[in-house]
């Protein structure tokens, strides 16, 4: 059975997306030579923060989305075997567009 989460707040859930692990020469690098992702795909979106009225403002990234985020900004866990990321909105740095 796998995992649903739900993020609350203003929190999102990241896959994070593999940065090339070879370098323009040919030589591939070790996992553990490689910076930690900073881009990945959004899998889910809380809500929102809510304003001092009480209503929740919109999120600015949607399931979906290949963002750019802090490198050290997100938590990553494992669920199901599966690195993910819990990271705030302000966390996210941009939404790439192609």
């Amino acid at each position: 059975m796998k995992t649903t989460l739900r993020p609350l707040s203003d929190h999102i859930i990241i896959k994070p997306l593999d940065e090339e692990k070879v370098t323009s020469s040919g030589i591939v690098l070790p996992d553990n030579a490689t910076e930690k992702p900073t881009r990945g795909e959004i899998l889910a979106v809380g809500p929102g923060k809510k304003d001092e009225k009480g209503n929740y403002m919109p999120m600015s990234v949607k399931v979906g989305d290949t963002v750019l985020f802090k490198k050290y900004g997100p938590d990553e866990i494992e669920i199901d075997g599966e690195k993910i990321m819990v990271a705030s909105e302000e966390d996210v740095l941009a939404v790439v567009e192609q």
